[in-house]
């Protein structure tokens, strides 16, 4: 069913559960797995952070067809430059899926920083699958 999933990835622990997730799907399905982080602007220090952070998932996902992305996002459009950049990689990159976890902010706080992963949903076109924090 799926042949090229892409997981968004930002380093904290929930992208870490989306990553197992889409590594899952990827060996039920035998699908590529493309890791894909956004860095605002054209900061060295953000692009050499950004890069480890595609390092340590990429190191941590065992699969045989990875590859990672670092995508730039237009820091003047804030937010969502990065749910732009995200979805323009899924569709140069042709994902069938994207995986993204969310941090599952409610109230003030949602309404005012607002959520990645719930504005790509309105963005891409692909199927998402939205990974949420676990529960202790």
């Amino acid at each position: 069913m799926y042949k090229k999933i892409m997981v968004a990835v930002d380093g904290g622990e929930t992208a870490n559960q989306a990553l197992a997730e889409a590594q899952n799907i990827a060996n039920i399905y035998n699908a590529a797995i493309c890791i894909v982080h956004a860095v605002q602007g054209d900061n060295a220090a953000d692009a050499s952070a950004g890069n480890e952070i595609l390092a340590q998932a990429e190191s941590s996902v065992d699969a045989l067809n990875i590859e990672t992305r670092l995508v730039r996002a237009n820091i003047e459009y804030g937010l969502n430059g990065v749910v732009e950049a995200i979805a323009d990689a899924v569709v140069d990159w042709e994902a069938d899926l994207l995986v993204v976890g969310t941090a599952n902010r409610r109230g003030l706080e949602r309404f005012f920083i607002g959520s990645v992963a719930e504005q790509l949903v309105s963005h891409v076109s692909a199927s998402i699958l939205l990974v949420r924090p676990r529960t202790t």
